[in-house]
């Protein structure tokens, strides 16, 4: 594959709904980011109101993710979690543990801020995807407030 990146890299970040909208020339700039890492089964990768500073995109395993204590998301590979810190750096909404061995590409926020910087048609279309995610958030608060 040209400029050394392996074809299925680029699959699965074209799977990743974060980049889905990324042509192969921009998932090639993005698979050049990471570190992949392995993690142990009950390892915490996030823990919720501390500050973040990577996301992460599972390759193989499976993680899950809890809010105030209640499970909400299993993570499989394929899925990214972890975006918000990259942007903001800000306190995790959720804790994250593994729930087996679980090999994943972590990305540092000092990498992928540059990578906006340099890009920024990738920056806008992963914005369009936090906000589309932020709304089903919300739509999904709405509902379960006017169940109860």
């Amino acid at each position: 594959m040209a400029r050394g990146v392996p074809k299925n890299q680029l699959d699965l970040l074209s799977r990743v709904k974060l980049f889905s909208a990324c042509s192969q020339k921009e998932l090639r700039e993005v698979a050049k980011l990471g570190t992949p890492l392995d993690f142990p089964a009950g390892k915490e990768l996030t823990r919720q109101g501390e500050r973040g500073a990577e996301a992460f995109l599972v390759l193989d395993g499976k993680a899950s993710c809890y809010i105030d204590g209640r499970q909400v998301a299993t993570y499989g590979s394929g899925d990214f979690f972890g975006e918000m810190a990259l942007l903001d750096q800000g306190p995790r909404t959720a804790t994250v543990k593994t729930e087996s061995p679980v090999k994943a590409i972590v990305f540092s926020a000092q990498e992928f801020g540059g990578l906006l910087a340099e890009a920024p048609p990738i920056a806008r279309k992963m914005l369009v995807v936090l906000a589309q995610r932020l709304r089903e958030a919300e739509s999904s608060d709405t509902e379960k407030a006017a169940a109860h």
